[in-house]
Parts: C-alpha cells; structure tokens; sequence
C-alpha cells in the first residue's frame, strides 16, 4: 500500500508519523483528501478537524486552530500553533470545542485590553492638549 510521512509542528513540539495512507483535511474551498505521491501542494487549513489514517488502523483526528500545510518529496507537513491527536470523535471534539471557547475568551480579553488602552491614551492626550492650551 502506497504510505507518505505527516510532519506536525507546532509552537512546543513536532511528531513525525511514518506510514499515513490518507489524509483529509479542509480548506477555505472546502475538504481534499491527500494519498501517497500526490503532486506538490500548498495550502491553509481552517479551525477545526482533520483526520488521516495508517495503513491498518481506524481514522485518528487532527485537531487544529488553523495551519499551513505543504505536500511534497511524499512528505506532508503540517504547521500550526497547537495540535492534538485522538482516535475518538467525540473525545477531540469536545476538547476542540473547549479550545475555541478558550481562544474566544483570550480574543476577547486582549481586545478588552487594547480598548482599555486606547481609552488611557486618549486621555493622556487630551490632557496634554489641555496643559499646552493653557500655558499659551
């Protein structure tokens, strides 16, 4: 059976998986599959799932908050800030789902802080306005 190596990198550490059969992950055009010596291939996934299988096992799930992957010598790398891997659905659904929400919240307090600090910006600036305002 025709077999390829999945490369995944993320911000702490890498795995190097020998073996993969298939590959099916999504796009912004939606979902492709990847086999052995498939043509050179680029392209961003979206937040969420991927999968791929080994020559003799069941689909394992790749969770992802998005990644770049490149496909080529039979090699597919993939790179992302954070993965994980599961061969239970609902299992690296339900941490997928907690993932988002985490990123969610984050995405929120940072845009919390950026507001906070815009405010105080605004502020010291007008304060200075005020201050050489009156000294002319």
């Amino acid at each position: 059976m025709n077999q390829f190596v999945l490369n995944l990198f993320d911000a702490s550490h890498e795995q190097r998986i020998a073996g993969v059969t298939s590959f099916v992950g999504e796009d912004a055009s939606g979902s492709f599959g990847i086999q052995a010596h498939h043509a050179r291939f680029m392209t961003t996934l979206v937040f969420g799932l991927a999968r791929f299988r080994l020559a003799t096992e069941d689909w394992q799930y790749l969770a992802l908050p998005g990644a770049v992957a490149y496909f080529n010598n039979n090699e597919l790398t993939i790179s992302t800030r954070h993965f994980l891997i599961d061969t239970d659905f609902e299992r690296i659904s339900a941490l997928l789902e907690q993932q988002l929400i985490a990123e969610e919240e984050n995405l929120h307090a940072t845009r919390e802080s950026l507001h906070r600090m815009e405010q105080a910006m605004l502020k010291r600036m007008l304060m200075l306005k005020r201050k050489t305002s009156w000294q002319s």
